[in-house]
């Protein structure tokens, strides 16, 4: 275990562009401007004695890079900085993040609250893994705030959601969530991603854990794996820690080296590939074939006013659901040509997937229709192409439709 890397100036007075250029910086004798790649799995020594004090936790250095490693103790210290958060864990992707936010805090007997609204893979974590170890679970409509009240029981330890949800880009009301859990005595945990650090500041809003699919925006260019956990140092102390040190999620020092080189430019992108969400989501409302467009920042979004009142941006996601079911939406996509086929999201390059058929394929029918999720829906990941460009290509796709 080491500390995190002490910043170059304090993050508290610096904006969060700044931070994300100058966040955890830990420079090696050498004085290199570019952060250092430390490919390496062990460390060296000048005793005997100093390796068991590192061991046992009375000196601070590094012991062996599944713990720490001094590019992920950059990247750790730079996301702290942005998040205002006390204390970060990278690990390998996005769901190691969540799984581990989970697991290193639950036993047997305990009991956690989730909205139905959560990524594929999630809903599988909290549904089917977590009850062969003794957890039980509740699943609420996360816009309901008397389900999260009324789901609360004497054993119920964990909060979690994710907002804008996906693919239906719900908006959840993590403030009043947050009070829910503190008044009863449960640790909330937010996923992030949609949102994005830019865009939505959970921790402002109450909650205990942030977690982050640090593949998608974070990157921002399809490169690599990998996840972050942002908690208070108290958390990392009594649970995350151990738990990560003995199961080895570990993230490659390599992909905390591309992330950082990626966060660097995070604010840039995400305000321009919001700008295109935008503008495509309108023109895709006043097409005759779309049903409905769903962005958080239009008008005619179910929970415009609190999208408005809890996070600076629309994002950089939209979604939109057309007459004619899964025909329909696989003539859309076979149709483009500039925006490509992927499940991946938060990519400098314009992306779409059909949730259906993917990202939600091993939900029933009638699981995903409860989630807002039928066969015509489609979820765009804008990229940083232009505008008109973009809007020519979901033309195209209309045209097949």
């Amino acid at each position: 275990m080491t500390a995190l890397p002490r910043p170059v100036l304090d993050p508290k007075g610096l904006r969060p562009e700044t931070r994300l250029v100058h966040g955890g910086i830990l420079r090696s004798q050498f004085g290199e401007n570019a952060e250092t790649l430390y490919l390496t799995q062990s460390y060296v020594y000048e005793s005997a004695e100093q390796c068991e004090a590192r061991f046992k936790g009375e000196e601070d250095g590094f012991i062996y890079s599944r713990y720490s490693n001094p590019t992920v103790a950059m990247f750790e210290g730079r996301m702290c900085a942005l998040e205002g958060a006390e204390a970060a864990r990278a690990t390998a992707t996005g769901m190691a993040a969540v799984t581990a936010s989970l697991f290193s805090q639950l036993k047997a007997g305990d009991h956690v609250i989730a909205a139905k609204a959560l990524f594929g893979s999630i809903r599988y974590v909290i549904e089917e893994l977590l009850p062969r170890f003794g957890v039980q679970s509740t699943l609420v409509e996360g816009t309901d705030l008397n389900a999260w009240k009324n789901a609360v029981r004497k054993e119920t330890k964990v909060f979690l959601l994710e907002s804008p949800t996906n693919p239906t880009l719900g908006i959840l009301d993590i403030a009043a969530i947050a009070k829910i859990a503190k008044s009863a005595g449960a640790c909330l945990i937010v996923d992030n991603v949609f949102a994005t650090p830019v865009l939505q500041s959970p921790f402002e809003l109450g909650a205990d854990i942030v977690v982050y699919s640090a593949t998608k925006h974070i990157d921002g260019q399809g490169r690599c794996l990998g996840g972050v956990i942002l908690s208070s140092q108290q958390f990392v102390a009594d649970h995350l820690q151990t738990f990560l040190r003995q199961t080895g999620p570990s993230i490659s020092p390599f992909n905390a080296w591309v992330l950082l080189k990626g966060i660097e430019t995070l604010p840039l992108r995400v305000e321009k590939m919001q700008s295109n969400a935008a503008k495509l989501a309108d023109f895709l409302a006043g097409k005759k074939a779309v049903k409905k467009a769903l962005y958080p920042f239009r008008k005619d979004h179910p929970q415009y006013e609190l999208a408005r009142k809890q996070m600076k941006g629309g994002g950089t996601m939209l979604s939109f659901e057309l007459d004619g079911g899964k025909a329909a939406a696989f003539r859309f996509s076979n149709a483009l040509r500039l925006i490509r086929i992927s499940n991946n999201l938060g990519d400098a390059k314009s992306l779409i997937t059909h949730p259906a058929t993917t990202t939600h394929q091993r939900f029933t029918p009638e699981a995903r229709a409860e989630m807002g999720i039928g066969d015509g829906l489609l979820r765009i990941s804008v990229g940083l192409e232009h505008t008109d460009d973009l809007a020519e290509d979901l033309e195209r796709g209309l045209k097949a439709v």
